[in-house]
C-alpha cells in the first residue's frame, strides 16, 4: 500500500513524475501540516523564518501556471488557513510574504509548482520595504511619489 498522501486522490491526481520531489514526498524531509482534495500545505525543509510552508498541488505541474483553476483555488483556500494557524500560533507574526518562482531563470529548483508562504515579524529585517523586490537588491528601496 502506498502511504503517500499525493497518491491517494488518484481522480485529482493523474500526473505523478518519478524522480520528482513533491511528487515523492520523502516523509524524513516533508511534514503535511493541511491539506485539502487538490493540495497539500507543508513544511519547508529550508525555511526563510519559523512556520515557512509551501502550498503544493497533488497533481503535477510544473509551475504556478500549469495549475489548473481549481487547483489554483484549493491553493488559495489551503494559503489562507495556513495563515490563520500560522498566526494562532505565533502571535508576533505581523505579515507574509507568498512567493512563487516559476521557470528556471526566476530561480524555480523544484519543477513541481509551489508557493511559499513566509511569516515575518516586526524586526525580522532591519529595513524590509522592497519585500520581494529584493531579488535585484538596486531596485529594493524606492521613492513612493
Amino acid at each position: 500500500m502506498n502511504n503517500n498522501p499525493l497518491s491517494q486522490h488518484e481522480a485529482s491526481a493523474p500526473e505523478f513524475v518519478s524522480g520528482c520531489l513533491f511528487c515523492e514526498l520523502p516523509p524524513a524531509k516533508f511534514v503535511v501540516v493541511d491539506e485539502n482534495e487538490l493540495c497539500l500545505a507543508l513544511t519547508d525543509s529550508y525555511p526563510v523564518t519559523e512556520g515557512h510552508c509551501l502550498i503544493i498541488p497533488r497533481r503535477h505541474a510544473a509551475t504556478y501556471f500549469d495549475m489548473n483553476s481549481a487547483e489554483v483555488e484549493a491553493a488559495t483556500r489551503l494559503l489562507h488557513r495556513s495563515r490563520e494557524r500560522i498566526q494562532q500560533q505565533d502571535e508576533k507574526v505581523s505579515g507574509f510574504n507568498i512567493g512563487m518562482n516559476s521557470g528556471k531563470s526566476a530561480g524555480q529548483s523544484v519543477f513541481h509548482a509551489h508557493i511559499h508562504l513566509i511569516p515575518r515579524r516586526d524586526g525580522d529585517q532591519e529595513n524590509p520595504q522592497g519585500g520581494v523586490r529584493k531579488i535585484f537588491p538596486e531596485k529594493a528601496h524606492y521613492r513612493r511619489d
